[in-house]
């Protein structure tokens, strides 16, 4: 008669496979710089782009693991910063080219090796392009998935069985409250012709105050699903020990292949006759955010809409300050100056659209929920512009973006003069009231 497993053993190997697999993503990569051979950008970029995408898995299961042996301060400061270390490295790369290009040749930024776009032009297009993705599909996917799992489980809590949508607790305020800080900082951003040192100041300012509030917080016991779960259940020595090696492994690989990547995926759009921008805007960042989506997609699936959400919001707040913040400065040191990072047309376009978006999403969440309805505004404008920006002719553009971003920040002004005290009591809670008072409420 065959002996059952015990715990541990299924634990063990219930975070083994998909932890083995995601660090295996790595290998064809590492073989073609091994290699040194030339062979067809598109496959490059698919390895290279592989092996972020399982560095990306190994850090997001590790980064929450590692809440069960750091305090409620340092990790909300230092997970921050881990949850988007392979978003920050391929734009990192591509500001950082925009600043060698700006000290050889100036403000024109002209394109470096064999592209077609200029280097600065594409640290802008990742950074629009995360974010808008994150909301756009992010936000709305949680919410789509919770009510179809509702309707599945037969758990409506609506009255008369109606579904009312997914609802945050009003701890969330605070991150909220900062988000639209950021966001009202930003829509002011299409106006100049750079985003300055001065620019990165005030965001990264923001970024600190938001971590310092909520690192007084009361630690929560974090909600582990997957092979974070798993590891959640070694032994205290042999956890620590699996989170500090899988940091230690994903960063390498992610320091690694960010630059190789993002030369292939320029050099992709290149050889297929693609748009190097939209290349850059939308599939650097898809893989880099893959793991978010997918914990909070799981989150909503076992009807924890609420923890999904949180989490998408969170990066965003992140994203929306820390990223946008620190790119500036990359450029600065690599330009050998204090020069901000150009802004041309297109860019100040994208910049517009994304700042938009983000106002009306933030107009949506105000009132700490998101409705069926809601969710289907944002995800259908999201695949609206996408669909039409990747195939309206090069001069109708410019026109599009601005008429997307209008449309966003008209519904966004209809939702708050709809109900004036939204903003005041999700900035009053965000920025004054205490912990305990937001967690009495909960």
């Amino acid at each position: 008669m065959q002996a059952k497993d015990n715990p541990t053993q299924t634990t063990t190997r219930q975070a083994t496979l998909p932890i083995a697999l995601a660090g295996a993503a790595s290998i064809p990569g590492l073989a073609m710089l091994l290699a040194d051979r030339d062979l067809p950008h598109p496959v490059e970029a698919l390895a290279f782009g592989a092996a972020i995408v399982g560095a990306a898995f190994l850090l997001s299961w590790a980064a929450e693991a590692a809440q069960l042996d750091v305090s409620a301060g340092l990790a909300l400061a230092v997970l921050a910063l881990i949850a988007v270390l392979p978003e920050y490295a391929v734009d990192f790369v591509f500001a950082w080219q925009g600043g060698n290009s700006f000290e050889q040749f100036g403000p024109s930024c002209p394109p470096i090796g064999g592209g077609t776009e200029s280097p600065c032009s594409l640290a802008l297009a990742n950074m629009t392009g995360a974010n808008r993705l994150l909301i756009g599909i992010g936000w709305s996917m949680v919410v789509l998935i919770a009510f179809r799992q509702s309707r599945r489980a037969k758990r409506d809590p609506g009255e008369g069985g109606r579904w009312e949508g997914v609802k945050l607790d009003r701890r969330r305020s605070i991150e909220l409250a900062f988000l639209a800080a950021a966001t009202l900082y930003s829509l002011a951003l299409p106006l100049k012709h750079s985003v300055t040192l001065v620019d990165a100041v005030v965001l990264v300012a923001i970024f600190i105050a938001y971590t310092i509030r909520v690192s007084t917080a009361p630690a929560e016991e974090p909600h582990l699903i997957g092979p974070a779960a798993a590891i959640g259940e070694l032994r205290p020595a042999v956890r620590r020990t699996a989170v500090v090696g899988m940091f230690a492994g994903a960063a390498a690989v992610i320091l690694l292949f960010a630059e190789p990547f993002a030369h292939a995926l320029v050099e992709s759009g290149t050889d297929l006759g693609i748009s190097e921008f939209l290349l850059v805007q939308w599939l650097a960042p898809l893989a880099s955010e893959a793991p978010e989506l997918l914990v909070a997609g799981l989150y909503a699936w076992r009807l924890n809409a609420n923890a999904g959400l949180s989490t998408l919001v969170s990066s965003k707040v992140n994203q929306w300050t820390l990223l946008v913040g620190t790119l500036p400065i990359v450029f600065a040191i690599a330009s050998g100056g204090a020069h901000g990072l150009p802004l041309g047309a297109r860019q100040r376009e994208e910049i517009f659209l994304t700042a938009a978006q983000s106002f009306f999403a933030i107009a949506v969440l105000s009132n700490l929920s998101m409705s069926l309805r809601e969710a289907g505004w944002l995800f259908g404008l999201f695949w609206a512009q996408f669909i039409l920006g990747a195939t309206l002719p090069t001069e109708w553009q410019a026109s599009e973006l601005i008429a997307f971003g209008v449309v966003y920040l008209a519904l966004g002004a209809r939702l708050l003069l709809a109900d004036r005290r939204r903003l005041p009591r999700l900035f009053r809670d965000g920025f004054r009231a205490s912990h305990e008072e937001l967690a009495s409420s909960t």
